[in-house]
C-alpha cells in the first residue's frame, strides 16, 4: 500500500492535482456559455445563434490546435503546457467582458479555444501519460471520476454568481481561479519526469508486448470511431432536454431528469475503475456503446414518459462516463506510451471539430424534421462508432 508521503512525492500526485484543475477549468470555460452566452446576446443585441458561435469557433481553434499542444506535453511536459493553458483561459474570461464587437468577441473565443486545448482532458491524458507510460489507464480513470463532478459543481456556483455579482463579475472570479489556483497547481506540484512503467505496482507495470502503427487504418478507425462518437453528447447536451420537455415532461421534471446525467457518468467510472483494469479497454467502449444504442432503441420502442426519459439519461450518462476514459485508455492500449500527446492531440482535432458542428446540425434536423429524426441521426452516429471498434483488432503477442 502506497504511503502518504510516497503517494505526495511519487507521480500519483498528479492525479489530484489535475481532478481539482479539471474541475476549475471545464467549470469556468466549458460549461459555463450555456448560463452566460444568452446574457451576453441579450446585452450586446446579438442573436443567441451568433453569440453561441463563438463557443463553437473556441472548439475548432481547439481541434487545430490539438497536435501541438499534445506535442508539447512530450516534449516540455504538462507543468508547461497546462500552465500556459490555465493563464490563456483567466485572460480570455477577464477579455471577454470588454469585446463589445462582433470579431473582438469571436478573437477572444479563440484565445478560450487554446486555453481548452491546453487545459481540458485531452492535455490532461497526455500529462498522464508523459507520468505513467504504458501504466497511465488507471491514473486516467481516476482523474475522470473527479472530473465528472465539473458540471455538478459549476451551472449551480454560475447560477449563483451571477445573481450575486453579474455575468462579467461571474467570469473575473473565474480568471482568478484558473491564474491563482490552476495555474500554480500545475506549475508547482504535477511532477515533472518521465516515470518508468517499472516504478508501478501491481496490473500497471504490464506494458503491451506489441502495439499497432499510430497511422494507416487502425488509426483512421480510430479517429473516426471517437469522432463519429462526439456528435452524440454534444448534439443531446444542446438540445435532449427541451426535446423532452416538447414530449409532454413538465419544467421541473425535465431538469430532475437532466440532472442524472452527471451521478451516471461518475457511478460508471467508479465502477470501471474498481473492477476493469483487467478488461482491455476496447471491450469497455464497446459495451458503453451497445448500451447507448439500447438506450436509443428503448425510446423509440416505448416513447418519451417520465421513467423512459430518466432511464435514457442514467444509460447515456454511465456510457459517456465509460468513453471518456476509452479516449486516454484506447489510444494507449492499441498504439503505446511512445509519443502519446501527440498521439492524443491528432485524434482530439476530428474529435473537437464534431464537437463543435453537431449541436449546429442537431438543430437544422429539428427544424426540418423532428425529435424523431434527430435522436434518430445521434443513434446513427453512436452506430457509425461502434462499428467502427468492432472492427479494431487489438494487438497480439508476437
Amino acid at each position: 500500500m502506497t504511503s502518504p508521503r510516497e503517494f505526495l512525492n511519487g507521480p500519483w500526485r498528479a492525479v489530484p492535482v489535475l481532478g481539482v484543475t479539471q474541475i476549475v477549468a471545464w467549470g469556468a470555460i466549458f460549461y459555463t456559455p450555456v448560463l452566460i452566452v444568452p446574457l451576453i446576446a441579450a446585452e450586446r443585441g446579438w442573436s443567441i445563434s451568433f453569440a453561441m458561435g463563438g463557443f463553437s469557433v473556441a472548439l475548432l481553434v481547439a481541434g487545430l490546435i490539438a497536435p501541438y499542444v499534445g506535442h508539447s506535453i512530450d516534449r516540455f511536459g504538462g507543468h508547461v503546457t497546462m500552465t500556459a493553458g490555465s493563464l490563456l483561459g483567466a485572460l480570455g474570461l477577464v477579455l471577454i467582458g470588454f469585446a463589445d464587437r462582433p470579431l473582438a468577441y469571436y478573437a477572444v473565443w479563440m484565445v478560450l479555444g487554446a486555453a481548452m486545448s491546453a487545459s481540458l482532458y485531452d492535455s490532461a491524458f497526455a500529462t498522464l501519460g508523459r507520468i505513467f507510460g504504458a501504466g497511465a489507464r488507471r491514473p486516467i480513470t481516476a482523474l475522470t471520476l473527479a472530473g465528472g463532478f465539473a458540471s455538478t459543481v459549476s451551472w449551480p456556483a454560475t447560477h449563483v454568481l451571477i445573481e450575486a455579482v453579474g455575468w462579467r463579475g461571474t467570469y473575473l472570479l473565474y480568471a482568478a481561479l484558473l491564474a491563482c489556483i490552476c495555474a500554480p497547481l500545475h506549475v508547482l506540484a504535477l511532477p515533472r519526469g518521465r516515470v518508468e512503467v517499472a516504478v508501478l505496482t501491481g496490473g500497471e507495470s504490464k506494458t503491451p508486448d506489441t502495439v499497432l502503427p499510430a497511422h494507416g487504418l487502425p488509426f483512421i478507425l480510430v479517429a473516426s470511431a471517437f469522432a463519429a462518437y462526439a456528435f452524440v453528447p454534444s448534439g443531446l447536451s444542446a438540445h435532449l432536454l427541451a426535446i423532452f420537455a416538447r414530449s409532454g415532461i413538465d419544467a421541473g421534471t425535465v431538469v430532475w431528469i437532466g440532472a442524472l446525467f452527471g451521478p451516471a457518468q461518475v457511478g460508471a467510472r467508479l465502477i470501471e475503475f474498481s473492477f476493469g483494469r483487467d478488461l482491455h479497454p476496447l471491450w469497455v467502449v464497446r459495451f458503453a456503446l451497445g448500451t447507448l444504442l439500447c438506450a436509443f432503441v428503448m425510446l423509440a420502442i416505448l416513447g418519451i414518459s417520465v421513467p423512459v426519459a430518466a432511464a435514457f439519461a442514467l444509460m447515456f450518462g454511465g456510457a459517456n462516463g465509460l468513453v471518456t476514459i476509452t479516449r486516454g485508455a484506447v489510444p494507449l492500449a492499441l498504439f503505446g506510451a511512445s509519443g502519446y500527446g501527440r498521439l492524443i492531440g491528432r485524434l482530439a482535432g476530428p474529435f473537437l471539430a464534431v464537437q463543435a458542428a453537431a449541436p449546429l446540425v442537431m438543430a437544422f434536423m429539428l427544424e426540418l424534421t423532428s425529435d424523431a429524426a434527430a435522436l434518430g441521426l445521434a443513434a446513427m452516429f453512436a452506430a457509425a462508432a461502434l462499428v467502427c471498434f468492432v472492427l479494431i483488432r487489438r494487438p497480439t503477442s508476437a
